[in-house]
């Protein structure tokens, strides 16, 4: 990998910083100020729809991972081996590594669906059954299309995103790095999963060697362009495979270090288990560091609360290092896409499996969680049903009604990206009913004199409209490459304008797989509370 193209400072759009920032401070701009990152404060960590405030939301999860990528970002500067991989000193580092992380931490769970990881297998399962009920208008989707609805995931929507749904009038999004972006992408793959590969391989009577990189479905079919753009600026193809970035992993140590430790907090301040029980789990462990958490659990002059504070600090820092460590020791292998292994489970102290066992056992089982999980799963399928049977419904009116409930951004977001493609299709469709029509009345002189009329009106819009979408293209494009000056962005809406006018496409008009997007990208992007309180309106439960 070179490292001058792992952290190369381009956009997808190109642009110009205009103050004293750098590239990487901007993405960090961008990304503080993105109404996605506000709605994150009211989204599930672990307790759905709690009222706790002292227990975690996505936001303040995300804003802890930002703090540990900082941390991360300080000492790839003062790294010998990254100045030597990057040609670059300690302070010129510490404009890059350090902002650079942040940004990637704090963006990392930006697409996660309401009521958390639960939320992904809702939307998995129930387009399965969709699929297996044969639903006309899911059925008919290509195989790839499907991929995206039956191992939905929270990074691939995260990744729709921050490149598209911040909608400002074009298909850019946060239009952030390729530095940020291939960063962020945790799993950097639409081909088949490891999971499915395992099943197939085992009914041939083989073995899988897992990649990382393909432990999930990480990019949707409506973001492959731009994905492969991340990845061919980033330099991260190597054959057949596409790599991940490698502060990708420290993203990842950051996260798991973060919600492991911080979870075990929240789980204690609800009374899950008491701080006895903290230290008989790492009593059994041998490490210097286990010792020294069951030498706090038993400290008579602490506090339970203060206890559990002191031993969330022993194991970030334990784990901050340890990650670090591995980092360097297996860069190379990283690089060469040979790691394929979290930074963090790489420890032969064995304390990472004592905190998940303990996190698992005593946590994610809990009542509390069940029981609210099973009230997003009600929510998610009502949200889901409602919205599918109004906006694939032949009565137009139920498909008006759902349309007025949907943010505008969200659909205005799915015909910006298909602009040219619905146009060019509506027109062609009308010009077509218009044929049809003529035919049918054949005997009607005045009526086929005023649909021919209506027919050549509608083929010179036709022409015209292909005409400004051949140039429009062509400088759209442009953009990937060049800095517009003002002259030439304002050439640019002007023809975007006029295909507008002349198509004048609608939610009708987008294909059956941007319908289905649609609707993910607005359940998606809702709060916790705001899932709940618009499905209770829609299923007459509330009236306001």
């Amino acid at each position: 990998m070179d490292w001058n193209k792992l952290l190369s400072n381009k956009r997808i759009k190109q642009s110009k910083i205009a103050d004293i920032r750098n590239e990487y401070e901007s993405d960090y701009g961008r990304i503080i100020f993105s109404p996605a990152l506000r709605r994150m404060h009211d989204k599930t960590q672990v307790f759905p729809l709690t009222t706790d405030d002292n227990i975690h939301s996505r936001l303040t999860h995300s804003n802890e991972v930002m703090s540990l990528g900082y941390t991360f970002g300080l000492k790839l500067s003062k790294s010998e081996l990254l100045q030597s991989r990057t040609g670059k000193t300690e302070l010129e580092l510490l404009r890059i590594f350090p902002i650079l992380l942040q940004g990637v931490c704090l963006v990392h769970d930006i697409g996660n669906a309401p009521f958390g990881h639960f939320g992904e297998t809702i939307v998995s399962d129930y387009f399965k059954r969709k699929d297996e009920e044969e639903h006309a208008n899911f059925y008919n989707l290509t195989e790839r299309e499907k991929k995206d609805f039956f191992h939905y995931d929270g990074n691939a929507q995260g990744l729709r995103v921050l490149t598209k749904l911040q909608y400002l009038d074009n298909p850019f999004g946060l239009n952030l790095t390729y530095a940020t972006l291939a960063s962020y992408l945790k799993y950097p793959n639409f081909q088949e999963i490891n999971s499915e590969a395992e099943r197939r391989l085992k009914s041939e009577g083989k073995l899988l060697s897992k990649r990382i990189e393909k432990s999930k479905h990480g990019v949707f079919a409506s973001e492959e362009h731009y994905f492969s753009m991340i990845i061919e600026e980033c330099g991260l193809r190597l054959n057949d495979r596409t790599l991940r970035h490698p502060l990708c992993y420290l993203m990842e140590a950051a996260d798991s270090i973060a919600y492991l430790c911080m979870d075990m907090e929240d789980g204690f301040n609800k009374g899950l288990f008491d701080i006895q029980y903290v230290g008989e789990c790492f009593g059994k462990n041998e490490s210097a560091i286990a010792k020294k958490i069951a030498s706090t659990c038993g400290d008579p002059f602490l506090t339970p609360n203060a206890k559990i504070v002191n031993i969330r600090i022993s194991l970030i820092r334990y784990f901050v290092d340890l990650a670090f460590r591995n980092f360097e020791e297996n860069l190379e292998k990283i690089e060469l896409g040979e790691y394929n292994m979290e930074l963090i489970r790489e420890d032969s102290d064995k304390v990472y499996k004592v905190l998940e066992s303990f996190c698992k056992e005593k946590i994610f089982k809990s009542r509390e969680i069940n029981y609210l999980e099973s009230t997003g799963h009600s929510v998610f399928i009502g949200l889901l049903d409602f919205y599918i049977e109004f906006l694939f419904n032949p009565n137009p009116k139920y498909v008006q009604r759902a349309k007025n409930l949907i943010s505008k951004s969200v659909i205005s977001c799915a015909i910006e990206e298909n602009l040219v493609e619905i146009g060019d299709r509506k027109l062609e469709k009308l010009i077509a009913s218009l044929t049809m029509d003529i035919e049918r009345f054949a005997g009607n002189a005045d009526y086929i004199a005023e649909k021919r009329k209506e027919q050549d009106m509608l083929s010179t819009k036709h022409k015209r409209f292909s005409e400004i979408a051949k140039d429009y293209e062509k400088m759209f494009k442009r953009q990937f490459f060049e800095v517009f000056e003002e002259a030439e962005l304002v050439e640019l809406r002007t023809m975007r304008k006029e295909l507008y006018e002349i198509a004048e496409p609608d939610f009708e008009d987008l294909n059956d797989y941007y319908k289905f997007r649609i609707i993910l990208d607005f359940i998606s992007g809702m709060t916790d509370q705001y899932a709940l309180d618009h499905y209770q309106k829609i299923s007459g439960q509330k009236i306001s």
